[in-house]
């Protein structure tokens, strides 16, 4: 592709195609002991120095919280016409149930509204792995159902209130990386129980469905979906092992959920465990004595209809006929380790859209960790401006010449923020947060590159 992206225009995205950036409330908002917000699994995971963590914390994180007006005049001068953030729920709920936080909500409706003041239409997702720690002590977090329909009631507290002014809701965000959270240690709660792992994302799924119908019986007006993340897993080689290998996968890591949540059955091999005998779980009365995960007409609530997918890409595996990963030579890499491959999402929605009935699709997440160069008060990093140019003519491309219905797509991060156990060192932001320096935000080159590249698609359409 050319060097010179800013001077011209690819294909041709849709006119009312979405320019955004992403984030969540636990990576940017701070304030987490402020105006009554009960804590999340993630601080005391933090702030324990056993825990697998860079010694970072959320504490003040980038102070959205406080500088929430000063990051949507950045949004504006960027050109965004929307902007994805999660909100808090023990910022709304401090015990995860029971008792309103109104300052909570009072702060949403006031990012809600000065983003739409500046032009910018609110997406928010309802859950970006911030379980109420409440919640997770009380009942076992994501192994109870108790805990799926507390986040129906959740869901239907800050849409009740909110409603009139987001008009764009999806209830969570990666649900393969809220399940690591009980498989491994590296991200909280810290379970550690790899078999658990299709225990919690139907679990997961189940309190989607029950959000849905909650959200659809208040506010029938509003759009909702789900966001998922998906990597392209490819053979190594054309042998019959590897594509195996492959397929499984991807099964395992990713198309389990589709199948529950657009098809409304799961593949043998995913009913295989969740029929068989439930593991032995932590000790809390609700889960003693199961016998079965899937209860009558759990399926029809994982398949309520939803009016987008959110999808999240960052990169491409290539995996051998063990199943192990593998570095393929004369790829670049960010700052994660993963390979940086383009085209990959247009092969990856192509093969969603082959496979399933797929709603309209936003790229919630696509982003790159890559080192910056300051110099004079600029902040330089022109290899992670190819990299959302290069996403932007793969979509344009896209859209130009299939049937993929793709509506919008959202650069992650808006700005540097904390990568959960990795802390502040992995920067995906186009805005630089100086962390020696009051945390004053400056706009990258590629934050730049994005604007130019927004602005000349409003000229080009006609908007």
């Amino acid at each position: 592709m050319s060097q010179t992206k800013s001077a011209r225009m690819p294909p041709m995205l849709p006119r009312e195609f979405k320019f955004g950036c992403a984030t969540s409330a636990y990576q940017v908002e701070g304030a987490t002991a402020e105006d009554g917000r009960g804590p999340c699994i993630w601080d005391p995971f933090l702030h324990d120095p056993s825990a697998r963590h860079s010694g970072d914390n959320a504490d003040v994180a980038c102070d959205h919280y406080h500088r929430l007006s000063e990051d949507i005049a950045i949004m504006k001068q960027l050109g965004l016409s929307a902007y994805r953030f999660s909100i808090s729920w023990s910022r709304i709920l401090p015990q995860g149930e029971g008792e309103i936080n109104e300052a909570g909500l009072a702060f949403y409706a006031r990012l809600a509204d000065e983003l739409l003041a500046a032009g910018i239409e609110p997406f928010a997702t309802l859950y970006h792995w911030d379980l109420p720690l409440a919640l997770e002590k009380k009942y076992g977090g994501w192994l109870s159902r108790d805990v799926c329909r507390a986040f129906a009631h959740y869901a239907k507290i800050v849409v009740q209130r909110l409603g009139d002014r987001i008009k764009n809701w999806a209830t969570f965000n990666e649900p393969e990386v809220i399940i690591a959270g009980y498989v491994s240690r590296g991200m909280a709660p810290a379970l550690d129980r790899p078999d658990l792992g299709f225990h919690v994302g139907h679990n997961l799924l189940l309190a989607h469905g029950l959000a849905v119908r909650e959200i659809r019986a208040i506010r029938p007006d509003v759009a909702v979906g789900i966001v998922l993340n998906f990597n392209v897993i490819d053979p190594a080689d054309k042998s019959a092992a590897c594509a195996l290998r492959a397929r499984d996968r991807f099964v395992r890591a990713y198309s389990w959920h589709l199948d529950g949540l657009l098809d409304g059955e799961y593949s043998p091999e995913v009913l295989a465990i969740l029929n068989a005998k439930v593991p032995p779980l932590p000790s809390y009365p609700q889960a003693r004595g199961r016998r079965k995960w899937i209860l009558a007409g759990d399926m029809e609530l994982i398949c309520e209809k939803i009016d987008f997918m959110g999808i999240n890409y960052y990169t491409r595996f290539v995996v051998d006929a063990a199943g192990n990963n593998v570095e393929e030579p004369g790829h670049e890499r960010t700052q994660m380790g993963w390979q940086i491959h383009p085209f990959g999402l247009a092969t990856l929605l192509e093969e969603l859209n082959r496979l399933y009935k797929m709603p309209p699709v936003y790229i919630t997440e696509n982003g790159a960790a890559l080192n910056d160069t300051v110099e004079s008060g600029q902040i330089h990093d022109a290899r992670r401006a190819q990299f959302i140019l290069d996403h932007l003519d793969v979509l344009a491309c896209l859209t130009a010449t299939t049937t993929v219905d793709v509506r919008g797509y959202f650069v992650w991060s808006l700005m540097d923020n904390l990568e959960w156990p990795l802390g502040f060192a992995k920067t995906f932001g186009i805005v630089h947060v100086d962390r020696q320096n009051n945390l004053r935000r400056t706009i990258k080159d590629s934050g730049h590159a994005y604007a130019r590249y927004i602005a000349q698609h409003k000229a080009a359409s006609g908007k």
